[in-house]
């Protein structure tokens, strides 16, 4: 099948290339020529695994083409899955203005070809944006066409394999011939078992993908809240959610205690649900507390370090890892930026290391921290060691050898990844998150 993508992004690049894979002709755009041109001579702009390669892949094999002309991909097209950014407003809004974008540029070039074809919206969007992308086409007499809501559930560090094996696909529209035409995109993915969810209606489709989010938004925030009254009785959180979590009616999925959620989704997400939910007169209080209480959480490591140093003004600390999650360079809402910028305003000198995330670490903080090439560098000499992502190379540490290289010998487990026992016998005070 004929694809395009529209929006050279996180999910329009993993699209491309997995359909690319998948065997189908693929034409990925964006108004963007700098990265265009950057990623045809094979420089991926994000990092994901396995992304670069299955990029080249697709190029290589002449299955995949990237340009910077939006109408070269909407003629190729028989689907075209629109991929492109919806950030937060300053109220926390979602700004649909590229996707209605993607909608005006359809309407146009659509008008003068008689081949049917399906706009996808793949793109987070509030419910309501389908049907305003269809009024906005036919407005401009396009016969011809469909618009199916197809929300994409791609996880950071695992996307490629999201793709692959989805849990299910949603396709929603009013139009049968569309949604089959989206189910037909499916095919490679289709050849093992994947629950299709179809609806007539398109609200439905795009509420599904803000459901989803907010709920386990809802689940990180609980048991960020379980693990910190569990510190009022030196109880043990870690016990308490394998517990919780075996009871099938919960499971222990999300259910890990931290400092906060983070990215391109969750926050964005919960904002712009709100707030859609808001402008039809309702008060979304429950889903407003779960992103307050992530909020306050981010900063709950800060209050724990003060509780130990008293004054930081001087202190030197270790942040180890900085993306808002492992496998990802990205910075986007991470929890690292508001620990470390509440750490600097209390006069705390701070020493960073992350595989990954370090050029855009330094977009953000320029020179207000050091930025360390290796795990030894950001800890020799610190006041404290803070674990901020659950980086796989930070779990087998051996902090025995740090013993006498450092001023305190403290760790704050942002993640609960260590044993506090065994930390201890490396010769280290442990804190946790919730843990006894």
């Amino acid at each position: 099948m004929q694809i395009s993508i529209i929006g050279a992004g996180y999910v329009g690049l993993v699209s491309a290339g997995c359909f690319a894979k998948l065997g189908d002709e693929v034409i990925c755009a964006d108004i963007n020529e700098q990265k265009i041109n950057q990623i045809t001579q094979g420089n991926v702009p994000i990092y994901e695994p396995g992304l670069e390669e299955l990029i080249k892949e697709g190029i290589e094999k002449e299955r995949l083409k990237f340009t910077s002309d939006i109408s070269e991909a909407i003629k190729h097209g028989d689907v075209i899955f629109t991929c492109v950014g919806t950030p937060s407003n300053s109220d926390g809004s979602a700004d649909i203005s590229a996707v209605l974008s993607v909608a005006e540029h359809f309407a146009d070039i659509k008008r003068s070809i008689s081949k049917y074809k399906v706009l996808v919206l793949k793109s987070t969007v509030p419910p309501g944006t389908a049907r305003t992308c269809y009024k906005i086409i036919k407005s401009k007499n396009v016969k011809a066409f469909g618009i199916v809501s197809n929300p994409e559930f791609l996880k950071e560090g695992s996307a490629i394999q999201d793709f692959m094996k989805p849990d299910r696909i949603i396709v929603g529209s009013p139009s049968k011939k569309a949604r089959k035409k989206v189910i037909e995109a499916y095919h490679g993915v289709l050849r093992i078992y994947v629950p299709i969810i179809e609806t007539e209606n398109w609200e439905t489709a795009e509420l599904i993908k803000y459901a989803n989010n907010a709920f386990l938004a809802t689940k990180i925030s609980f048991i960020n809240e379980m693990a910190n009254i569990a510190e009022q009785f030196n109880a043990d959180i870690e016990t308490i959610a394998a517990a919780i979590g075996l009871d099938y009616r919960i499971n222990p999925r999300f259910l890990h205690p931290g400092v906060g959620f983070g990215g391109s989704c969750l926050p964005k997400d919960l904002r712009a649900i709100i707030k859609r939910a808001e402008q039809r007169g309702y008060q979304a209080s429950f889903l407003r507390e779960v992103l307050e209480t992530n909020e306050r959480q981010k900063k709950h490591i800060v209050e724990k370090i003060k509780q130990v140093y008293g004054s930081l003004q001087g202190k030197v600390f270790a942040i180890l890892g900085l993306s808002f999650k492992p496998k990802t360079d990205d910075m986007r809402e991470a929890p690292s930026i508001i620990i470390i910028n509440e750490l600097l305003a209390l006069g705390a000198r701070i020493k960073a290391y992350d595989p990954k995330a370090i050029p855009n670490a330094k977009k953000i903080f320029k020179n207000k921290i050091e930025y360390c090439s290796s795990i030894d560098k950001a800890i020799t000499g610190s006041n404290g060691i803070i674990i901020v992502t659950e980086w796989d190379e930070f779990r087998d540490i051996d902090y025995s050898k740090f013993v006498d290289k450092v001023a305190d010998r403290r760790i704050f487990d942002g993640r609960n990844i260590y044993d506090p026992k065994q930390i201890k016998r490396q010769g280290f005070k442990y804190y946790g998150i919730g843990r006894a």
